[in-house]
């Protein structure tokens, strides 16, 4: 009998909470259809149901709550192993960071997409234009060449630890904490693809184009001057290259121009100096701004190679024209409590891509003799 009572109570326990559970959702739903009064009422509101579902699948594995959010969206099912969408202020903080660390993210074209890829219709001759009078009929172009390019987001992830202690600990942030885990990772990851990556299950990087000297630049490629020396710069006017790198570039994409180099090259740039012993590195001039080269901004990427026999180890253009970063806009955590017990592993996801847009806005400098 006592068995009997305790298996009522119980019972009787769960139904309660299952009630309550269905009674906050009911009501959620109830409050997210109401017309909007407010400029970002709906919007904080769900936000904030989302901060307090994605803490209770985080810190206790209680997936219920997101499950609803989602479902409620009209979200693709995350899947199996999808995992669940951080809340919005979160992936914010992520793309930040990852700004901040990945330089080429920086200041390339970001695109954000809900699909698989970005497919872009490219005119490599140049759009069909001329002057005409108001009535006269608009030739059709004969003669204009259209290439279409597709940047695939691919999936890049991070999958950071933390002990049940932490989790539990209520004073913890646990969206600036998974933040805080995976931006960096994730800005080194792409950073180095953006350079060099094959482009397979990974962006594409700029240099891993095809190159040709630019004498014979045609679209498909990436132009470059080359030293004219193996591994190093001439001995004598060594500055004189970055000239012809410069004006290698056409004048609309020298107006947003930088050069992209790693701390090595740069380190033996800023040596070089004009006829008159005046150095054409400049350092930055105020706090947060850059150095610059010849009036033109340098990033550092650790990524770019170093100078070597036959290396492009230093680029120049403008990379929000010659670049497309994609971001498929999402970022998802899969909890895993059980692969490395006592931690508890969280699989996160991002979906990113990237390639050259405009071959003619980004040149290189080759480290060869040709």
């Amino acid at each position: 009998m006592t068995s009997d009572v305790i298996t009522e109570e119980k019972l009787t326990r769960i139904d309660r909470a299952l009630d309550e559970t269905k009674s906050r959702l009911d009501r959620f739903a109830l409050e997210s259809a109401r017309p909007r009064l407010g400029g970002g009422v709906k919007t904080d509101h769900v936000e904030r149901e989302h901060k307090t579902a994605f803490g209770l699948y985080m810190r206790a594995g209680e997936a219920g709550g997101l499950k609803a959010i989602e479902q409620k969206a009209m979200s693709r099912g995350s899947g199996p192993d999808g995992g669940y969408l951080v809340p919005v202020p979160a992936e914010r903080e992520i793309l930040r960071r990852m700004s901040t660390v990945s330089p080429i993210r920086a200041i390339a074209n970001v695109v954000e997409i809900s699909g698989q890829s970005l497919k872009r219709a490219i005119s490599t001759t140049g759009p069909a234009s001329g002057w005409v009078a108001e009535t006269d009929p608009r030739p059709q172009s004969t003669n204009q060449q259209i290439a279409d390019l597709t940047f695939p987001a691919m999936e890049l992830y991070a999958m950071p630890a933390a002990t049940q202690t932490l989790l539990d600990d209520a004073v913890v942030d646990i969206e600036q904490w998974i933040a805080d885990e995976v931006a960096v990772v994730f800005a080194e990851q792409e950073g180095a693809a953006f350079v060099s990556g094959d482009g397979v299950n990974k962006p594409k990087g700029f240099l891993a184009y095809t190159t040709t000297p630019q004498a014979t630049w045609s679209h498909g490629n990436i132009g470059y001057v080359a030293t004219g020396v193996s591994a190093n710069f001439p001995a004598s006017n060594p500055s004189d290259l970055l000239y012809d790198l410069v004006y290698a570039l056409k004048a609309g994409f020298r107006q947003n121009a930088r050069f992209v180099v790693n701390r090595k090259t740069q380190a033996a740039i800023r040596k070089f100096k004009t006829s008159t012993g005046e150095y054409i590195w400049e350092p930055p001039a105020t706090l947060g701004a850059q150095a610059t080269l010849m009036n033109f901004p340098v990033v550092e990427a650790e990524d770019m190679p170093d100078i070597a026999a036959n290396a492009l180890a230093l680029a120049f253009g403008d990379f929000e024209r010659g670049y497309v970063v994609v971001d498929r806009v999402g970022v998802r955590v899969l909890r895993d409590p059980y692969s490395a017990k006592p931690y508890v592993l969280f699989y996160t996801t991002k979906r990113v891509g990237g390639g050259v847009q405009n071959f003619d806005a980004i040149k290189l400098l080759k480290f060869g003799v040709s």
